[in-house]
């Protein structure tokens, strides 16, 4: 830690209150929607990608399975993100659960900070009609 910072064990009590209270979550959908606005877009996205990840796991636990399709022991994580590539929604599950099990809780989540109607598009299909690999 930077010698002009608190005592290690305040800074870490300070995140993890900010954590309980949502704060960087509510901070970083602020700045979401200020960028938006400096871009001269609506506030709240139209539409959005839906992506998900497999990758390993870390030795620091949580849930974890196999992907057959990818090969991998691990995690899934799942992305959705605005038009601009802003980050809306994310959650992580076990790598065994198939995309469209797995990306629910994001969508949800994605959802409750945007409450009006926006189309979301999962990557595989978007990949599939625009001729990409996904």
């Amino acid at each position: 830690m930077p010698k002009d910072f608190p005592h290690w064990d305040n800074v870490y009590k300070t995140f993890r209150r900010w954590s309980a209270q949502g704060r960087f979550e509510a901070m970083h959908d602020r700045l979401r929607q200020m960028w938006r606005a400096r871009e001269e877009r609506d506030a709240m996205p139209s539409a959005a990608v839906l992506d998900a990840q497999s990758t390993r796991s870390s030795p620091q636990g949580g849930p974890v399975g196999y992907d057959a399709g990818k090969k991998v022991k691990g995690r899934k994580r799942n992305l959705i993100v605005d038009t601009l590539g802003l980050l809306l929604a994310v959650s992580v599950c076990a790598a065994n659960l198939q995309d469209r099990d797995a990306g629910t809780d994001a969508v949800a989540s994605a959802v409750e900070k945007v409450p009006h109607r926006a189309t979301v598009v999962r990557r595989q299909c978007l990949c599939r009609t625009m001729g990409g690999r996904h």
